[in-house]
């Protein structure tokens, strides 16, 4: 899986909305932008993906910003890369189970099938709370801790 600057920069941008989950004041997007190193005008567009998935709420105005439309322990990295990239797995732009194979590739929609399962049991069981509170779940951890899964290949 390729993760775009796009989506990383989302949930980076979400990350920092959880942070602030709870706070009096909206964020601004020029204090996101500043904390996370994300181009101004690439934020906006991100964030106004965020919000039209319903996960952002903006408020306009000197007093105006963003948070998060619902707790950051009900939002996980999968919904966060959803909004802005679409399904987290296709194959030439459609689900894996509906690409057919023939001949010594038919069992290849398996393969790109249990790609996605995989890459689910990671970003679908990650939420902004883990994330703004320093943490992932201790499964996750312990993936990202096996020496074998920081081997460049």
């Amino acid at each position: 899986m390729r993760i775009t600057a796009k989506a990383d920069y989302a949930v980076r941008a979400a990350a920092e909305l959880a942070a602030a989950y709870g706070g009096e004041r909206p964020v601004k997007g020029e204090t996101i932008a500043t904390n996370q190193g994300i181009p101004q005008k690439f934020l906006e567009n991100i964030l106004s993906d965020l919000r039209q998935s319903g996960l952002v709420k903006s408020q306009r105005g000197v007093d105006g910003g963003y948070r998060l439309a619902k707790p950051p322990a009900d939002i996980s990295v999968a919904d966060v890369i959803r909004a802005v990239e679409g399904p987290l797995a296709s194959v030439r732009g459609e689900a894996p189970e509906d690409v057919e194979y023939g001949g010594a590739a038919q069992p290849l929609q398996d393969v790109w099938i249990a790609v996605r399962a995989s890459l689910r049991q990671v970003v679908e069981h990650v939420t902004l709370a883990d994330l703004s509170g320093g943490k992932v779940p201790a499964k996750v951890a312990k993936m990202a801790g096996d020496p074998d899964a920081r081997q460049r290949r």
